[in-house]
């Protein structure tokens, strides 16, 4: 309580950034990561600590918080019959591969990098939700050949690992330019979330591990008190976002998340490279 009450504003910013995650995971199909991402990041950074530290170690926690977010949004998904298993039996192995790769290799990558990464894939799921018109659904491209699920697969993992992303924002483009309807899109790609989130945590553990200046009580490049209080927080959120996407038209729910991913990915770029 007395933690609570001495960092309360600390604590307000981190319930905030989860229930907002949780809601945008459940809304959009993604695990969150491109709102807990920058939140955490600027919060590590108000506290004292540099760019690589505070980075690393939001995106390994934002990673762990996806775990969260993806099981209640994707069980949710799941009842209302929006999920493909098919899909996900055949590409959560090579999401797995590329994100437990992605996680490890994130010890040497330069935080410019990082934050390079994390805006071009941001500012290209803005570009295709915001300007550019999906497939109809009908002309279904299939997605379980092996030419198909293994690059794109290992590369979502990989990619969204590395930013922090559950490998929701991938897949729901991926989904929706081979064809599926928007819905069955979100639902389904909620499920990449933990394929991504389990491996690329331990990843960023492990990374982490004799990094100095790191947050407190942080465990490599995952810090658990952020975790704790925006997980809760996101739990509760993600079967609301997830209600509310079935009520909701798919071009819309794609222009919102669209202008959303665009105003983060600018603010996290401007305070990398400009702040």
């Amino acid at each position: 309580m007395d933690f609570v009450l001495q960092h309360w504003v600390l604590v307000l910013s981190l319930s905030g950034a989860g229930f907002a995650a949780g809601f945008s995971g459940g809304l959009f199909g993604v695990g969150g990561g491109i709102i807990t991402t920058p939140v955490l990041y600027a919060l590590f950074k108000a506290l004292g600590h540099g760019d690589s530290e505070s980075l690393k170690t939001a995106i390994g926690t934002s990673l762990a918080i996806i775990i969260v977010t993806s099981i209640r949004s994707l069980s949710t998904h799941h009842r209302a019959g929006h999920v493909d298993g098919s899909i996900l039996r055949a590409w959560i192995p090579w999401i797995a591969l590329g994100a437990g790769l992605g996680g490890i290799l994130s010890r040497w990558a330069p935080v410019e990098l990082l934050a390079i990464i994390f805006a071009a894939g941001a500012f290209w799921v803005a570009y295709r939700r915001l300007f550019k018109s999906e497939t109809k659904a009908g002309s279904a491209t299939d997605l379980n050949r092996k030419r198909m699920k293994v690059p794109l697969g290992i590369g979502t993992g990989l990619f969204s690992s590395l930013i922090g992303l559950g490998g929701g924002a991938l897949g729901v483009m991926i989904m929706t330019v081979a064809g599926r309807p928007m819905h069955q899109a979100i639902g389904t790609s909620a499920g990449f979330g933990v394929a991504v989130a389990v491996p690329g945590v331990f990843g960023f553990i492990y990374s982490g591990l004799n990094v100095a200046n790191l947050p407190p009580v942080s465990f490599g490049y995952f810090n658990f008190p952020a975790f704790v209080i925006t997980a809760v927080m996101a739990a509760v959120a993600a079967p609301i976002g997830a209600k509310a996407a079935h009520r909701l038209n798919g071009a819309f729910l794609s222009k919102v998340f669209g202008g959303y991913v665009l105003i983060a990915a600018c603010a996290l770029a401007a305070d990398v490279f400009w702040g």
